[in-house]
């Protein structure tokens, strides 16, 4: 652990994400995963980088009766936003095509909210992304959908899969937010615990 301010905390993450235990294994920080359901469910009247900020606290608000004195809880939600409509995971096959297809050729924001929460101290904080696609052909599309199943993934794809490599132009920003987890601002922001 490099982070010796961290020494006396017991960091958990609350996530499901294989994508964000990896970054987080990456920063060789001592961490535990306790993953608890929650509804990603948010009010209609929010706006882009507001949604994945609401689910990030909402999803921290589900883990009060875990945190004890010297927990360290890290929360997080990604969304893709491309023309004032928000793409979150898709629910199938056809809903995961047709957001790649909306996606296909343009720029669109990957948003991650991040919510570090102690006993004493909330943090909440925001990184936005811009991710260029490359002209995607129907085929490719299928393809991808159909050998990496991005079911779990906001706006159907994995920058670090197939699609990544061969799809997209620029990325402008985290790449790392991409993948779900902005590594490098949460790493800064742990200095302030």
């Amino acid at each position: 652990m490099y982070k010796k301010n961290l020494e006396n905390y017991d960091i958990i993450l609350g996530s499901q994400s294989p994508r964000r235990q990896e970054l987080m294994r990456g920063l060789n920080l001592n961490f535990r995963v306790i993953t608890i359901d929650v509804d990603e469910d948010y009010p209609q009247n929010l706006q882009c980088e507001e949604i994945p900020v609401y689910i990030a606290r909402k999803k921290a608000a589900a883990y009060k009766d875990v945190l004890k004195d010297n927990s360290l809880l890290i929360t997080a939600d990604t969304i893709v936003w491309l023309n004032g409509k928000v793409f979150g995971k898709p629910y199938d096959k056809e809903d995961a095509i047709e957001m790649l297809k909306q996606l296909s050729g343009k720029t669109h924001q990957v948003i991650t909210g991040v919510c570090i929460t102690t006993v004493n101290k909330t943090k909440v904080f925001d990184v936005i992304t811009n991710v260029k696609f490359a002209s995607l052909s129907d085929e490719e599309i299928e393809y991808y959908v159909e050998n990496y199943k991005p079911y779990d993934k906001a706006g159907a794809y994995g920058i670090q899969e197939w699609i990544g490599f061969m799809g997209i132009e620029s990325v402008e920003g985290s790449f790392y937010n991409v993948m779900g987890l902005p590594i490098q601002k949460l790493y800064s922001e742990l200095n302030f615990f």
